[in-house]
């Protein structure tokens, strides 16, 4: 009778770590493709921002504000690619919301570079979580969220661009629900059920 319990024990907590691992795994892969994904955008696009802001923060400084930086406007870029748009104070009062990306000649290829990471992460967390079915690598690859979704709600107010008594950043709603909740479950999710595959 005492065997029973004491089996029961040893299962469960064999268990734990394969759990923690899983999670671990998740997170640590859904942060790194948020970090990668926006070094992405910087890189490819950074110069191309200077240019594009070099009159207008010309006129900033002019006038006593702050500068607008390159790193900042990568940051509404790379939310524009999880079509999450860029809000800012319209001229004659309310918002206005734009994706900058679908602006930007030659810059749509980036629309890519989430799913593809997210896809790549989802992939690792199920080799990670040792995945044997489509079914848990697919549990397994959605936990990029855990990774991805604390970095998109950061984000979102780190590349936040004061303009009077408005700002310029992506829209607070979708960066959360779609760029940090959606994307990261639902492209992470195919690619842990992928990594079954790969298993056998």
């Amino acid at each position: 009778m005492s065997s029973s319990p004491s089996g029961g024990t040893t299962a469960t907590t064999g268990s734990d770590p394969s759990i923690a691992r899983e999670a671990v795994g998740g997170a640590v892969a859904g942060a790194a493709a948020y970090l990668v994904g926006y070094l992405s955008v910087y890189v490819t696009q950074s110069g191309r921002i200077e240019e594009g802001l070099s009159g207008l923060n010309f006129l900033a400084e002019l006038f006593g504000g702050d500068p607008i930086s390159a790193w900042q406007v990568s940051g509404w870029m790379f939310y524009n690619a999880h079509f999450v748009e860029t809000v800012s104070p319209a001229v004659f009062g309310g918002t206005s919301s734009r994706n900058l990306l679908m602006e930007a000649e030659g810059a749509g290829f980036l629309l890519l570079v989430p799913p593809v990471l997210l896809l790549v992460a989802g992939l690792v967390a199920g080799r990670v979580a040792d995945a044997d079915s489509p079914l848990d690598g697919a549990r397994s690859g959605a936990l990029v969220a855990a990774g991805y979704l604390p970095l998109a709600v950061v984000g979102a107010f780190l590349f936040r661009y004061a303009v009077g008594d408005g700002s310029v950043a992506p829209d607070i709603v979708t960066a959360v629900l779609l760029a940090g909740a959606v994307y990261p479950a639902v492209f992470g999710a195919i690619g842990g059920a992928g990594s079954s595959a790969l298993s056998n």
